[in-house]
């Protein structure tokens, strides 16, 4: 007597059982302590749907720094306003040299940080180089973040987003220290508020830390050499500068040689 075959199907279904029971199926990755085989809790095998999901979705990118403005250091970044958003850079090539370059940067937000707007122009400074602690007659123009608030000249407003004084008292002549002509080299200025009380003429002469410390210190129009103290660079940068430094975004002047703006 024969035995009768069971239908195939029969047969795989308790095969099929038995493997799930043994394999476990793709799914979201066991705890450490789960038995391996269990149904319905193995790890996430390299065709299951949350390993694709691993592979496809990219690694988070990483946000980066607000720019900052090249050559400046901790100490001296740490001077400039929050709310500055404009800051003319002059950077001197040595602590006693007289020559130096200048760079305008600009910062639409401060999460976004400075880009360069213009420059690097070149520019003079006080004779004798900079110092940390100047003093009427020294010759150095000082160190430091200084706001610039007002403008003026000898010639008309070129332009300018400052207040602008224009006054014949802004004439000059007489020579520099190696002999160059003196004359033009105050038709534009912007003062630095280096001992000057802001929101005056360039021309007030009011000294809040004292006469000795020295004042009247301000970005003015080139004479081809040193100064006693200001900076200076070509009269037609002064103009651009001039149409350019805008008070709703509180400019600043960061002066100094390369060493100490570093630190």
């Amino acid at each position: 007597m024969s035995v009768p075959r069971r239908p195939p199907a029969l047969l795989a279904a308790p095969l099929l059982a038995l493997a799930l029971l043994l394999t476990g199926c793709g799914s979201d990755a066991a705890p450490e302590e789960t038995p391996v085989g269990v149904p319905g809790q193995g790890a996430a095998g390299p065709q299951s749907d949350a390993a694709s999901a691993l592979r496809a979705s990219p690694a988070p990118t990483p946000t980066p720094s607000p720019a900052e403005i090249p050559g400046l250091g901790p100490e001296t970044l740490a001077q400039i306003p929050a709310e500055a958003r404009q800051a003319f850079v002059v950077t001197g090539e040595e602590a006693d040299s007289y020559r130096s370059s200048a760079v305008l940067y600009s910062r639409a937000d401060p999460a976004q940080g400075w880009e360069p707007v213009a420059g690097p122009w070149p520019a003079h400074n006080g004779m004798e180089g900079w110092t940390d602690h100047h003093v009427a007659g020294d010759r150095r123009s000082p160190t430091g973040v200084y706001t610039l608030t007002d403008a003026g000249g000898r010639l008309p407003d070129p332009g300018a987003l400052l207040p602008y004084d224009e006054h014949p008292r802004f004439a000059v002549d007489g020579e520099g220290f190696f002999g160059e002509p003196l004359e033009g080299s105050f038709d534009y200025v912007v003062a630095i508020n280096y001992n000057r009380t802001e929101g005056v003429s360039p021309l007030d002469r009011t000294r809040p830390l004292g006469l000795e410390r020295g004042g009247g210190i301000w970005i003015h129009v080139d004479h081809d050499g040193p100064t006693q103290g200001c900076v200076s660079i070509p009269e037609e940068l002064m103009e651009e500068l001039l149409r350019t430094l805008d008070p709703a975004m509180n400019p600043v002047i960061v002066m100094g040689d390369g060493e100490t703006l570093a630190r």
